[in-house]
């Protein structure tokens, strides 16, 4: 069923995140940085360490 867009902003409760009051990343906090770029990099790379290493072993 259809509903007009007027409608369905009435249904967001209150004190609850969404699209409107979400901010970007801001990569100057160091918490940001850690989170979304440092952490990351690091799973990928251990990631690659061990699947190299897993190739080793079996060669």
């Amino acid at each position: 069923m259809f509903y007009p867009a007027k409608f369905s902003i009435l249904q967001i409760p209150s004190g609850v995140p969404h699209p409107d009051d979400n901010t970007p990343v801001d990569l100057t906090n160091p918490a940001d940085l850690i989170i979304y770029l440092v952490i990351p990099v690091v799973i990928v790379i251990l990631y690659l360490v061990f699947i190299k290493r897993k190739k080793n072993i079996s060669n």
